[in-house]
C-alpha cells in the first residue's frame, strides 16, 4: 500500500460543446440519428487557440488552487496525455513553461500509454512517492481527438471529445489512511494494428509525400476488436488487483473506467455486477477523450462527491497496444 491524497483536481471544457445532431448531416443521416446509435448528446470540440498544452495547463492551474499550493511547489509535473501535442519537446514541457515554471527545474516529463496513460503515470508516481524521490506531483492528461478523425467512418469519428484534467497528489504517512492499493498493467502486442495513428513519428516522413502524411494522421481503429480484447484480458486482471486489495467486484465502492464507448460502459457494468450506479459513466456529454477520459471520470465524481473518505474506488481501462490496466485507490 502506497499512502497518498489526491489534494486537487482540475477541468478543463474547450469552449465549443458540440451536439451530436450538429454531426448527423455530415454522416448523411436524419437528425438524432448520430446519438441514437452511439449514445453520445454532446462533446468538447478544441479551437484553434486551445491547444494540447493550453487546455492541459488551465486544468493544472485549477487542481493547483484546489490543492493550495503553488506551482513552485511541485517536485514533478507529468504529462499524461494519449497524443503529444509535438514530438519534441514533450507536452510536459509545454505544460510547465504555461505554468510560469520554465526556469524552475522542476522535473517534467511524459508517459504515454494512450488511453491508460493517467493511471500509468499514477503508478510512476507511487513509485515515487515509496522511493522518497516525491513529495508533491502533478499529472495532466490533455487530448485534442478531434484532431485526427476520419470523418468518413462513423464509429470512430462519432464517439470522441477534446479536454483536460488535472490531480495534484501529496505523499501520505497512514497506512490505513487514503493510498494506492493494489495496481495491475498488462499488453498484449498482437493487437498493436486495432487502434494506430501513424504520422507524428519517423514511420512515415516527409519523403513519403503529403498524402501519406495526411493519411497516417487520421486515426485509424477497430471497435469490435478491441471490445474483443478487452473481454478476453480484463476480468481476470480486475479480479487479481481487487484480490490483492482485499476487494471483490461486488465490495469495491466505485468504479472509474475509461469513457471508451456506451457499449464498453454497459459492459463493465454487465462485468462488476452489483449496483449499476457504481461506474461513473459521464460518456453522453464527454464522449471519448483518449487519454483525459479516466481523469476527467475520476475528477467529476469528486466534485459529485463520491469520492468520500474511505471509499475504495477501481480505475480501470483498455488502450491502444492492446494494453488492460486496473488500480484500486482508497480514497
Amino acid at each position: 500500500m502506497t499512502p497518498m491524497t489526491f489534494a486537487g483536481f482540475g477541468l478543463y471544457a474547450p469552449k465549443e460543446q458540440r451536439p451530436s445532431h450538429a454531426l448527423d448531416p455530415i454522416f448523411g443521416q436524419a437528425n438524432g440519428w448520430t446519438e441514437q446509435q452511439f449514445g453520445i448528446a454532446t462533446r468538447g470540440v478544441a479551437g484553434p487557440d486551445e491547444t494540447t498544452s493550453m487546455m492541459g495547463a488551465e486544468a493544472a492551474r485549477r487542481a493547483l488552487a484546489m490543492a493550495g499550493w503553488q506551482a513552485s511547489d511541485l517536485d514533478v509535473l507529468i504529462g499524461a496525455c494519449g497524443v503529444m501535442e509535438q514530438p519534441i519537446p514533450g507536452t510536459s514541457v509545454l505544460i510547465q513553461a504555461a505554468l510560469g515554471l520554465g526556469k524552475s527545474g522542476i522535473w517534467a516529463f511524459d508517459v504515454n500509454q494512450t488511453c491508460l496513460s493517467f493511471v500509468t503515470a499514477l503508478d510512476v508516481v507511487a513509485m515515487g512517492l515509496e522511493s522518497g524521490r516525491f513529495r508533491r506531483a502533478l499529472i495532466v492528461s490533455s487530448d485534442i481527438a478531434s484532431a485526427g478523425l476520419d470523418w468518413d467512418n462513423p464509429p470512430s469519428a462519432a464517439i470522441f471529445g477534446d479536454g483536460a484534467a488535472a490531480v495534484c497528489i501529496e505523499a501520505g504517512t497512514d497506512t490505513a489512511g487514503p493510498g494506492l492499493l493494489a495496481r495491475g498493467f498488462e499488453t498484449y502486442g498482437d493487437g498493436k494494428d486495432l487502434a494506430t495513428l501513424r504520422s507524428g513519428g519517423t514511420r512515415i516522413r516527409i519523403t513519403d509525400g503529403f498524402e501519406a502524411l495526411t493519411e497516417g494522421a487520421r486515426f485509424h481503429m477497430d471497435p469490435f476488436g478491441i471490445f474483443k480484447a478487452a473481454a478476453r484480458s480484463l476480468p481476470v486482471l480486475i479480479d487479481r488487483v481487487l484480490g490483492e486489495a482485499g476487494l471483490t467486484r461486488e465490495t469495491v465502492d466505485l468504479i472509474i473506467p475509461h469513457q471508451a464507448s456506451a457499449p464498453g460502459l454497459e459492459h463493465v457494468r454487465r462485468l462488476m455486477g452489483g449496483d449499476p450506479a457504481r461506474v461513473v459513466d459521464i460518456f453522453n456529454t464527454h464522449g471519448n477523450q483518449i487519454a483525459a477520459s479516466l481523469p476527467t471520470a475520476l475528477v467529476e465524481a469528486q466534485a459529485a462527491g463520491r469520492l468520500g473518505a474511505g471509499r475504495t474506488v477501481l480505475m480501470l481501462g483498455t488502450a491502444a497496444g492492446i494494453s488492460a490496466a486496473a488500480m484500486v485507490v482508497r480514497t
